[in-house]
């Protein structure tokens, strides 16, 4: 890495630690020319894979647009902003550990419903109903039957 003050191309790392939630590397750097000391951040480079709509249409992923979707759902909802920003890292994650450049948007829905479920049952028969475009009441009923019957997902 070159040196920020002198522009010599070789530095030493003094010092490196973890930081955040373990997702970014801390490290100390000194110039071996000017012995002047700098910090440096280190997070992986991931991509998040593309969508493919129903249509067959693809389409990048937008965290805006997911976390728009959930905000919408949770709407006067007592779900506080850190743990939906924490809902929508766990999607991303769950997102990149598939290790694909494509998925289905169908995939990406099932992850937001399951994180929506954890947050707030309320929230999630919302976003449920437009998810799957639910035509009338007894659809409505049968998922919350099987919100009674079925256990938490993890």
């Amino acid at each position: 890495m070159y040196c920020p003050f002198c522009g010599a191309n070789d530095t030493k790392v003094v010092d490196s630690r973890l930081v955040t939630n373990g997702d970014q590397v801390r490290r100390r750097r000194e110039c071996i020319s000017c012995g002047e000391r700098f910090t440096t951040f280190e997070t992986a480079e991931l991509q998040l894979p593309r969508l493919i709509k129903q249509d067959g249409s693809r389409q990048p992923f937008d965290e805006n647009k997911l976390r728009a979707g959930m905000m919408r759902a949770l709407e006067k909802r007592p779900v506080s902003l850190e743990r939906v920003e924490e809902a929508v890292a766990n999607i991303k994650r769950k997102l990149r550990a598939t290790g694909e450049r494509e998925i289905k948007s169908l995939v990406a829905g099932q992850l937001v419903m399951n994180e929506l479920r954890k947050l707030d049952e309320v929230a999630y028969i919302r976003f449920a109903s437009v998810y799957r475009r639910f035509q009338d009441l007894n659809e409505f009923r049968e998922e919350i039957d099987r919100l009674s019957r079925e256990p938490l997902e993890e």
